[in-house]
């Protein structure tokens, strides 16, 4: 299905983008005052900005949902779908194009600092995304972080992010919250054999996923298609909604009706697929083994890093931080009495030391859970010294579903709705506590929740809407470990070395991703071989490493942005500190660059020169 995106109105554009040429067609441009020529290209741009995240929204609706902006004159979009069709991404990629033309169109000169930032974080986010959209295979990002050649794998797919998406997001509060939420799961059908007709066209063209992902795939959509015959899915979420509220389950009956006909007959399409790209699948896990792999690793490392690097130069960038990590690394292990070996030797033995394990099973789990939310309460209360601007999130932390488990990651987490009423969440993978050591999860916390993921997305929540909607890998994942560098300097690990040591890894742990992804996609490496590099050379546990290698390669790119984005942020940080002197304040930094949101590399350095050009005055 083709969808209309929205056209400025004729209001809008007397109001703001023709303000400027509008004057001198009367020949009053003389007796205008500048300040009112860049005011009106200042309200030209920011409603040209608001009509484009409208536009974006139109084809991702699900988006409005989890920002909290599908009300009022938007409200309809509560009960869409993104079209997953080719012909529904096609019409996608159409609007982009429209309205990057229509962005390139604004003048810049006059404009303040805010607006700028916003243009060229929109135009940097279309391109991409228009150069993924060209590529005749794959599942493209548009301000997201994931670059997926396989539509649908153990990591990727509507198999997967419906359930979670409406269980979550999807809130009932009355009647037409509740037949939005019918009206979405008619569509379920059609958006399955969208991407069911992707999948079929890839294989056609030789694209198949590698074996060992196709087996985890299987598995959970088998747990899927079970869950939706049993209406355990869509129909008992809503069922339980709607008691929640009084209401009654009349819509629930109408649900399990679809979740356990059509709903369940379209993913069993899908599974058949599955199990016939298995039968024809090889184990070789890198993109570049697939037809056009190397353009498409080629374009995914550029979405992925927001820069031109070439996979060997990534490459080398995660070998030489690598070593300097691990130069760190090793005085603290001698220190705690770890002498003998590599760096990654001493880090699986202090693995397996008893003392740094959580418990087994559900104990273990309880552990871990009152873990986070006590190093949670630590860091809030150090906030007001690492920033001027404070935010209070409204967050929770949430096990990852156990069907999502075995495919996921040790964790993940992200903002909440943009207004409020959907809270940031850290969800944490408890399939085994065996994941998670009592010296790595506060890092982990720090990551994902704060000053991480969480802190950073509530301020990227206060910008105009397109701002909120577009994110950049780089940034996103560089933050979030530059956030974990902020809590080491506000003390997390005063008192606690070995809690340090789980810190450098982390940061030595992406910058082994620099290298294994780089030589799964352009090295030709092994599965085994990328396994073997985390464990043998920085002591990861094989159970969490297996899983992440296995992500790199449904993802290829992504994972080479998190040390860069922070090697990248540090870099300007000490760029501040040399340009500033003794005015450098890092509060007043930490402020430029988490109000400026969450931007490319280039404009990252764009925003850095005008806090300095501020700072200097």
């Amino acid at each position: 299905m083709t969808r209309n995106s929205f056209d400025l109105t004729r209001r809008q554009t007397l109001a703001g983008l023709g303000a400027t040429s509008a004057l001198a067609l009367t020949g009053c441009a003389a007796t205008v005052r500048p300040e009112g020529v860049a005011k009106a290209q200042s309200i030209g741009a920011e409603r040209l900005l608001e009509v484009a995240g409208y536009n974006l929204l139109e084809h991702e609706p699900e988006r409005a949902t989890s920002l909290g902006v599908d009300t009022d004159q938007y409200y309809r979009l509560r009960g869409k779908l993104e079209d997953q069709s080719p012909a529904g991404q096609d019409a996608f990629a159409a609007t982009l194009r429209q309205d990057l033309d229509r962005i390139r169109a604004v003048p810049r000169d006059g404009l303040d600092s805010e607006n700028l930032t916003n243009l060229e974080v929109v135009e940097s986010a279309y391109e991409l995304a228009l150069d993924g959209f060209a590529l005749p295979y794959g599942d493209t990002p548009v301000g997201n972080w994931r670059t997926a050649p396989y539509v649908v794998i153990q990591n990727v797919g509507q198999y997967l992010a419906l359930p979670r998406f409406m269980q979550s997001d999807h809130k009932v509060e009355n009647g037409d919250d509740a037949d939005a939420y019918i009206e979405r799961m008619e569509q379920m059908p059609a958006v399955f054999d969208g991407e069911l007709a992707r999948i079929k066209a890839a294989r056609g063209m030789g694209v198949v996923p590698p074996g060992f992902l196709l087996d985890k795939a299987i598995g959970q959509m088998e747990q899927t298609v079970a869950s939706a015959g049993k209406g355990e899915m869509f129909a008992a979420d809503l069922r339980t909604k709607l008691t929640a509220m009084g209401m009654p389950d009349s819509h629930a009956n109408r649900a399990a009706i679809l979740e356990n006909g059509p709903i369940a007959e379209a993913l069993i399409r899908q599974l058949e697929e599955l199990r016939a790209e298995r039968a024809v699948a090889t184990d070789a896990p890198g993109i570049s083994a697939r037809p056009r792999g190397d353009e498409f690793y080629a374009w995914a490392l550029r979405s992925s890093t927001t820069t031109r690097l070439t996979p060997d130069e990534v490459h080398e960038q995660g070998l030489e931080e690598l070593e300097a990590l691990h130069a760190r690394m090793d005085p603290i292990l001698r220190e705690i009495g770890y002498t003998g070996g590599s760096v990654g030797e001493r880090m699986q033995a202090l693995s397996e030391d008893p003392r740094y394990k959580f418990a087994e099973g559900d104990p273990g789990r309880a552990e871990i859970m009152d873990f986070i939310a006590e190093r949670v309460e630590w860091i809030k209360a150090q906030m007001p010294r690492a920033f001027n601007t404070l935010v209070d999130p409204n967050m929770e932390v949430k096990r990852i579903p156990p069907a999502e488990e075995v495919g996921a990651p040790g964790a993940y987490g992200g903002a909440g709705s943009k207004d409020g009423s959907i809270p940031g969440r850290f969800w944490i993978n408890l399939r085994t506590t065996d994941l998670h050591r009592k010296y790595d999860l506060a890092d982990l916390t720090y990551h994902e929740a704060i000053p991480g993921h969480v802190w950073e997305g509530e301020y990227s929540n206060r910008l105009p809407l397109i701002r909120s909607i577009l994110a950049f890998n780089p940034f996103s994942e560089g933050w979030a470990l530059y956030g974990e560098q902020l809590a080491d300097e506000l003390g997390a690990y005063d008192e606690f070395t070995v809690g340090r040591l789980g810190y450098l890894q982390s940061l030595a742990f992406r910058a082994c991703r620099m290298v294994v992804d780089t030589g799964l996609h352009a090295k030709g490496w092994s599965r085994a071989q990328a396994v073997n590099f985390f464990v043998e050379r920085n002591g990861s546990k094989p159970t969490e490493v297996e899983s992440e290698v296995d992500r790199y390669c449904s993802w290829p790119g992504q994972a080479t942005g998190y040390k860069l984005g922070h090697s990248r942020i540090v870099d300007q940080r000490a760029r501040a500190q040399t340009a500033l002197g003794a005015a450098y304040d890092v509060k007043a930094f930490n402020d430029a660059v988490v109000l400026g949101g969450n931007v490319p590399m280039d404009v990252l350095e764009h925003n850095v020169d005008r806090y300095l050009a501020r700072a200097g005055k």
